[in-house]
């Protein structure tokens, strides 16, 4: 397929997506108002009205929603594929994700039957009330979760990952004995440190970061001051493109919070505040048994947490109103993963009777609010951090728990983790193989997560900054292998899997920035 056919694909496509929209009816109404306008004439009645949109910004609001349409749902690459090479082009990771999405629904079914607690029930009328009246604070309730458990845990996936195999590959035919050295043993293309340099260039060693230089021995002036000035022009133009351009230095502390809703373009507008009290609203009339899980992740995760556990009111609100959000299912498209599906109360097995639960089509899994709990340092606004996290989580996060062959997915990303170690680091990698500390079961539960609750807030958001300017997680797999190479003194004194993780035990002092360029741009080839 030429590109020009491949363009005009994507221009129908984006044009489909965004006629239904919200933004699609305010053009069109402003486009009408404008008519009254003296300096609209007839004879040039198209230019004029453009001229208008363009000056009155309605142009760039378009600009940056075609571009968010960009970065979230490519149409698929030829005309006649099916749709689920859309959601992943290899067979066998879609039915190697199948068949995990079949075990994880089948331990919250068994967990529903053995507890006896209903997946879905309407709250009685004094329940709703209570539940309204608490609904700011309800960190402070202690409901007894003794009997719940996660699904499931990072590491029960780790193991999913490192038994998928490509049935028409044979492992024999590599000539690389590393390839056998990791846990990960499928075929998929990862960049290593010559590509990355290619392709992170911003991160070299000769540009300015925040993250480092505005911490270094110089005046501040000479690159902070006038970095934070750029930050405000990307703001005042509004610009998704720029700001996205300008995150991959590091966004100042005082803008980050406007410039990731401009990348995202989550503009927060009174139709996104509305949505969100309606999610407010099905929470108090229906219970459902994911709140369990919910509370108990919390409970686990945050609440234990140093940094956030003071915002455990604000994940409950933001991920109790999540699991209602069907806005969600729309990511399936493009997602390996297909909504979990159950059956109406003595309907099962009739497919007509079968509904996507919970309603957002996400099972929660130990961990899952920490995608949630640093955002909570950049918004205080309920429904603008739920539209951040919902936009963050449709992009990025799902492909840190869903099995495909992306660049960006979890498989590719440890794969990369493996490779850059073997690679730049074999004594190391074959040392730690040796004693029976394979790497990727240290690293696995820090990529996951996207770090989230290893490293200290700030070198967090730092590293959060980079995924949202490149557009990718490859460097949530970078800094894993970095920080390897940092410890890898005392890693190679080590010899037992117990005492390597000792050693990995503490992240909260890392220095983000500065790891990640030593590793990729100071690194010998």
């Amino acid at each position: 397929m030429d590109g020009g056919t491949e363009l005009s694909l994507s221009i129908a496509h984006i044009v489909q997506r965004l006629k239904g929209s919200h933004l699609h009816s305010q053009i069109e109404r402003q486009a009408k108002d404008c008519l009254h306008q003296p300096e609209i004439k007839l004879e040039s009645l198209k230019d004029d009205v453009r001229s208008f949109l363009k000056t009155s910004g309605w142009e760039r609001k378009l600009q940056n929603a075609v571009y968010r349409e960009l970065h979230v749902q490519l149409p698929r690459s030829h005309p006649t594929a099916p749709p689920e090479h859309l959601k992943e082009p290899l067979a066998y990771m879609r039915k190697a994700q199948a068949s995990w999405e079949k075990r994880v629904l089948k331990s919250l079914n068994s967990m529903s039957t053995e507890l006896e607690v209903p997946l879905a029930r309407m709250r009685p009328a004094a329940e709703q009330k209570e539940l309204a009246n608490k609904w700011n604070e309800m960190g402070t309730d202690e409901p007894d979760l003794s009997r719940f458990r996660p699904v499931y845990a990072p590491k029960d996936f780790l193991e999913v990952l490192i038994s998928l195999r490509n049935p028409n590959h044979d492992s024999s035919e590599d000539i690389s004995a590393r390839s056998h050295w990791g846990l990960i043993q499928v075929p998929l293309n990862v960049r290593d440190i010559p590509q990355l340099r290619q392709a992170y260039a911003e991160l070299n060693l000769t540009t300015g970061q925040l993250g480092i230089d505005d911490h270094a021995h110089i005046r501040p002036d000479l690159f902070e001051s006038e970095y934070v000035q750029v930050g405000k022009k990307v703001l005042a133009e509004q610009d998704s493109a720029a700001a996205q351009q300008y995150s991959r230095q590091g966004c100042p502390t005082g803008l980050r919070a406007d410039l990731w809703a401009l990348i995202l373009n989550s503009t927060n507008q009174p139709q996104d505040v509305m949505h969100y009290e309606q999610l407010t609203a099905g929470v108090i009339q229906h219970d459902l048994l994911v709140d369990n899980l919910i509370y108990k992740d919390v409970k686990l995760t945050a609440s234990n947490d140093d940094y956030y556990f003071v915002f455990e009111d604000f994940l409950y609100q933001v991920l109790l109103c999540f699991s209602r959000d069907t806005a969600v299912l729309d990511h399936f498209k493009y997602n390996s993963a297909t909504p979990p599906k159950s059956y109406i109360q003595g309907k099962v097995g009739d497919e007509e009777c079968a509904v996507v639960y919970p309603p957002n089509g996400v099972i929660p899994f130990h961990g899952f609010s920490m995608y949630v709990a640093p955002l909570c340092f950049l918004y205080n606004e309920p429904s603008k951090l739920y539209s951040v996290f919902r936009e963050m989580y449709i992009r990025y996060f799902f492909r840190l728990h869903s099995i495909s062959s992306s660049p960006s997915g979890i498989v590719s990303l440890c794969l990369q983790f493996e490779r850059l170690l073997q690679t730049h680091l074999p004594q190391l990698f074959y040392h730690l193989r040796e004693i029976g500390a394979q790497p990727l079961r240290i690293a696995f539960k820090w990529m996951v997560r996207g770090f989230s609750g290893y490293l200290s807030t700030d070198q967090l958001l730092l590293l959060w900054d980079r995924i949202l300017g490149y557009d990718s997680l490859e460097v949530v797999a970078v800094l894993a292998a970095a920080v390897f190479a940092f410890r890898a003194e005392n890693l190679m004194e080590v010899t037992s899997l117990a005492s390597a993780e000792a050693v990995l035990a503490d992240l909260s002092t890392l220095k983000v920035v500065p790891l990640i360029q030593i590793f990729l741009f100071a690194t010998a080839i």
